[in-house]
């Protein structure tokens, strides 16, 4: 596993608001990204989204995939990473989105959930970490 710079450490810390753009590819090949809210826990990058997304359909445990994650206030400063999916789990994760909406939002509660939507965790463990700034 890669570590995250310390320089840059800032940019995955909980006091941060930095998305990330999470790359992953489509079953003809085809890149897809999209913007995510994240965070960090046992040196892995950690994403939550909804079952039957395009990013969850893409995403099965061993998955490569890739991030970009720019500082929201020097977009000079950000940093790649690529790695793979090394955990999907459905557990802890109502508490994860939850969590997420706490810091990105400001809110206790995920406040798109919709009815009879099922949460998943998908866990990136770095492989490979380049930066700028």
């Amino acid at each position: 596993m890669k570590a995250i710079p310390e320089k840059l450490a800032d940019l995955v810390s909980e006091k941060k608001k930095s998305f990330a753009n999470l790359a992953t590819v489509m079953p003809d090949g085809s890149p897809q990204v999209t913007p995510v809210w994240f965070d960090m826990a046992g040196g892995r990058i950690r994403v939550n989204t909804a079952r039957g997304r395009v990013k969850e359909r893409n995403m099965k445990k061993g998955s490569r995939v890739a991030l970009s994650i720019m500082d929201p206030e020097n977009p000079y400063r950000y940093m790649q990473i690529r790695g793979a999916v090394v955990n999907v789990t459905e557990q802890g994760a109502d508490q994860h989105i939850d969590s997420l909406a706490k810091k990105y939002l400001g809110q206790d509660k995920y406040p798109f959930r919709t009815p009879g939507e099922v949460r998943v965790i998908y866990e990136i463990e770095p492989s490979s970490v380049s930066t700028m700034g």
